[in-house]
């Protein structure tokens, strides 16, 4: 968690803001993680 994150456990089990600090770093990484996927799908299928 920290290495990924910057934060450890603890304090993301402990701390509401820095729990959803995180679950949109996470949310925004998915996003552009799904929309290279796609990109790369129709360069390859085209």
């Amino acid at each position: 968690m920290h290495g990924a994150h910057g934060i450890s456990y603890e304090v993301y089990s402990m701390n509401h803001d820095a729990r959803m600090e995180v679950e949109r770093k996470r949310e925004k990484d998915y996003i552009q993680s799904q929309r290279l996927v796609a990109d790369l799908d129709r360069k390859v299928h085209s």
